[in-house]
C-alpha cells in the first residue's frame, strides 16, 4: 500500500485493525501478543472500557481549555493524585504530552531554579552512557547513544557523561555494595573534574530503558548518588518515562531504593497509550522559587489538556482498582525466571535483567567474556522480525553504544496472566530456535 507517511525507516508493517487487552489484530485478521506494550507504553492493556468511558465523558464537556484562560478539574484532580503517589515533598506537577517534553521541561526547570537561587554558573547536566532521554535537542544532548546524537552534535550543547553501572559487562557483582559505590563515585569524580559550581543536575533512569535494556542499579548505587548530589548542591532528576506508571511493581521505579529525587519526569505508561501525556513532578520549593521570580519560562499548547488529564486519571484508577502493580511484580518474577531459564538452552543469551515487567535479555557471542555477536548479523532487528512473524511483539536496541550488541525488552502489559506468559515464552522459544538455525548458533538439547 502506498503511503504519504514517513517515519524512522522504510520498514513496512501490516495495518492495525483493533486491539484489546494484550492482543492486537491486523486487517488480515492475524493476532499478535503485544509483548512490549508498544514501546513500553500500553501498561494497562489496550481498549480498557473504563478509560474509554472517562474519555468519552470528558469529550462531552470539553476537549481543550488553554491553561492561561482556564483551570480544569481533570488537571487539578490528576495533579493531586500524582502528588499523592510521588516521594514526600514532590508535590508540584507540570503536565506535558510526552517523554521528550518531560525531560526537556525538567532540565529547564532546574536551570531556572538555579537562576532564582543566584547560581547562574550552574548549567551542566550530567547523564550516563548508554542512555536515552528524548528526541528534542535538549534531551538529546543528555542522551548517550551515538547513532541518535552524532548527526545533531553541531546543533547541541555537549553535556558531561559517566558510565552506566553495567556490572554484568565489567565482571562485577551487582549485589555487592562496593560495586554500587564504584559506579556512583564516578559522579563525584565528574563533578569535581567539570567544576562543582558549574553542575546543575544529574539525570538517571532508576531502571534503564531502551538504551541499556532494563538495567537495574547495583546495591547502594541510588542511595550514594543521592548523597553526592546533596553534598554538591546538584539537583537529582529521575527519568521515569519508562520505569514509571507501575511497570516495575511500584508506581515509580525509584521506590525500590533509597535516594528520592528532586524532580521526576514521567510519560509512556502514565497515559498508557490512550492519549499523549506526561508530567514533571518537582519539590515545592523548586517550583515556588521559579514562580516567584517571574514564572516558568516554558510551556506547551496542550499542557494540562482536560481530555488527556481525564485519561491519565482513569489509567491510575484502573491500575489501583485491578491491583496491576501487584500483578506486575508477581508476573514479572515469573516471566524473569522463565527468561533466565532460556540461558540453559541458548548459550548466546548472556544476561537477563530487569524489575517487575520491565525485563530484557541480551545476546552475546561468548558468555564468559560477554563479547557481542558480530554486528553484521543485525541480531537486534532480525529476532524482532522473526518473533513478529510468529505473532509476538518484542522491542530491541543495540546494547553497546548503538553500534553493536543486542538486547531485547520483553514487557507485556501489567494485566498479563500466567497462560499469556506461557504464550509469550512458546513464541519466543520458537523464534529463538529459528534465529539460531538461521545463523548457525548453538542450541543445547534438553
Amino acid at each position: 500500500m502506498s503511503s504519504n507517511l514517513f517515519y524512522q525507516s522504510g520498514l513496512a508493517r501490516p495495518v492495525l485493525d483493533r486491539a484489546e487487552g494484550v492482543y492486537m489484530w491486523d486487517k488480515a485478521g492475524k493476532r499478535y501478543l503485544d509483548g512490549s506494550s508498544g514501546a513500553m507504553v500500553c501498561n494497562i492493556g489496550h481498549s480498557n472500557p473504563n478509560v474509554l468511558a472517562a474519555m468519552r465523558a470528558q469529550m462531552d464537556k470539553s476537549t481543550f481549555g488553554y491553561r492561561l484562560h482556564f483551570e480544569t478539574e481533570p488537571a487539578e484532580l490528576l495533579a493531586k493524585k500524582v502528588a499523592s503517589l510521588a516521594p514526600q515533598g514532590l508535590n508540584r506537577v507540570f503536565f506535558v504530552s510526552g517523554g521528550s517534553e518531560a525531560v526537556e521541561s525538567s532540565i529547564k526547570l532546574a536551570r531556572q531554579y538555579a537562576l532564582a537561587q543566584g547560581e547562574s554558573k550552574r548549567w551542566k547536566v550530567i547523564s550516563r552512557v548508554p542512555s536515552y532521554h528524548g528526541a528534542t535537542l535538549g534531551a538529546l544532548a543528555l542522551t548517550g547513544y551515538e547513532p541518535l546524537t552524532q548527526p545533531f552534535e553541531p546543533m547541541m550543547q555537549a553535556m558531561p557523561k559517566i558510565a552506566a553501572p553495567r556490572a554484568y559487562l565489567d565482571g562485577l557483582d551487582m549485589d555487592d555494595p562496593d560495586t554500587g559505590l564504584h559506579y556512583a563515585n564516578l559522579l563525584e569524580e565528574c563533578i569535581l573534574k567539570e567544576g562543582r559550581e558549574s553542575i546543575l543536575a544529574f539525570i538517571v533512569e532508576p531502571v534503564g530503558g531502551a538504551s541499556t535494556g532494563a538495567l537495574v542499579p547495583p546495591a547502594g548505587y541510588m542511595k550514594r548518588i543521592r548523597e553526592i548530589c546533596s553534598e554538591y548542591g546538584v539537583l537529582l532528576i529521575h527519568d521515569e518515562v519508562m520505569s514509571g506508571g507501575g511497570r516495575t511493581g511500584k508506581f515509580f521505579g525509584s521506590e525500590h531504593w533509597q535516594g528520592p529525587p528532586d524532580i521526576i519526569a514521567i510519560s509512556k505508561g502514565f497515559g498508557a497509550g490512550y492519549i499523549p501525556l506526561g508530567a514533571i513532578i518537582a519539590r515545592q520549593d523548586i517550583a515556588d522559587a521559579v514562580i516567584e521570580k517571574g514564572g516558568f519560562a516554558h510551556g506547551f499548547t496542550y499542557a494540562s489538556n482536560p481530555l488527556a488529564c481525564s485519561a491519565g486519571l482513569a489509567v491510575i484508577n484502573e491500575i489501583e482498582r485491578q491491583g496491576m502493580m501487584g500483578n506486575a511484580a508477581q508476573m514479572g518474577e515469573l516471566l524473569k525466571s522463565r527468561l533466565t531459564g532460556l540461558t540453559n538452552r541458548y548459550p548466546f543469551i548472556g544476561d537477563v535483567r530487569g524489575k517487575g515487567l520491565l525485563l530484557a535479555f541480551e545476546m552475546v557471542a561468548d558468555r564468559s567474556t560477554m563479547s557481542p555477536l558480530p554486528a553484521d548479523l543485525n541480531a537486534y532487528s532480525r529476532l524482532v522480525d522473526i518473533a513478529y512473524d510468529n505473532g509476538l511483539i518484542i522491542y530491541s536496541r543495540r546494547s553497546r553504544g548503538g553500534y553493536e550488541g543486542d538486547h531485547f525488552l520483553v514487557c507485556p502489559p501489567m494485566i498479563v496472566t500466567e497462560p499469556q506468559i506461557d504464550e509469550i515464552m512458546n513464541n519466543l522459544v520458537k523464534s529463538l530456535d529459528a534465529f539460531a538455525t538461521e545463523f548457525k548458533l548453538p542450541v543445547a538439547t534438553q
